[in-house]
């Protein structure tokens, strides 16, 4: 079983920053694919960006060139790092991860507004 702790949502402008992090049980967090996935109101959830336990990366077309996810294996976090936010960026964001069986976390949320 894996629990996923995620942090970070708020309040925003549009054209400002964000940083979510995601904290993960287990030893095995190495191994774990990460993602991060988000879902508007009214709307399907959706991939944002995942990761690897190779460190390979993937984003939404929406979101490449303003969101960036990384990992720290040492401390069993992965972050997205959200710039250039807009109004649209506005969701629920949720924490993935996939080792043997898939697991989410409790959701933040992001609010982009003026």
């Amino acid at each position: 079983q894996v629990q996923l702790e995620e942090s970070g949502g708020g309040l925003v402008q549009p054209g400002g920053s964000l940083r979510l992090s995601c904290k993960a049980s287990g030893s095995e967090f190495n191994a774990y694919t990460m993602a991060w996935y988000r879902q508007a109101p009214g709307k399907q959830r959706e991939l944002v960006a995942a990761i690897t336990s190779g460190g390979s990366t993937n984003y939404a077309d929406s979101v490449k060139g303003r969101f960036t996810i990384s990992r720290d294996n040492a401390k069993n976090t992965v972050y997205l790092q959200m710039n250039s936010l807009k109004p649209e960026d506005t969701a629920v964001y949720y924490c993935y991860a996939r080792y043997y069986l898939n697991y989410w976390g409790q959701g933040t949320q992001v609010t982009v507004s003026s």
